[in-house]
């Protein structure tokens, strides 16, 4: 799934592609705010991005795609 996360005084959003479905995103956001920590997560090669949660603009959460097994048509 794709996340779009917009930081407050960054002209740019961050783009992220993580595993993780979007409850987990939801959730991790969520205990990050209520914390006041950082949001982190583990995009699709492994990696950790984190943000801090106070400067969290938006969170746009992608369709969940499953991907296709095999050689059939789509």
């Amino acid at each position: 799934m794709e996340i779009k996360i917009g930081v407050n005084n960054i002209p740019r959003e961050l783009s992220i592609e993580t595993e993780a479905s979007a409850d987990e995103v939801e959730q991790a956001l969520r205990t990050a705010v209520n914390e006041g920590g950082l949001l982190t997560l583990t995009d699709e090669k492994g990696r950790r991005v984190l943000v801090p949660a106070a400067q969290i603009g938006y969170l746009d959460l992608g369709k969940e795609l499953s991907r296709p097994v095999g050689f059939g048509s789509v």
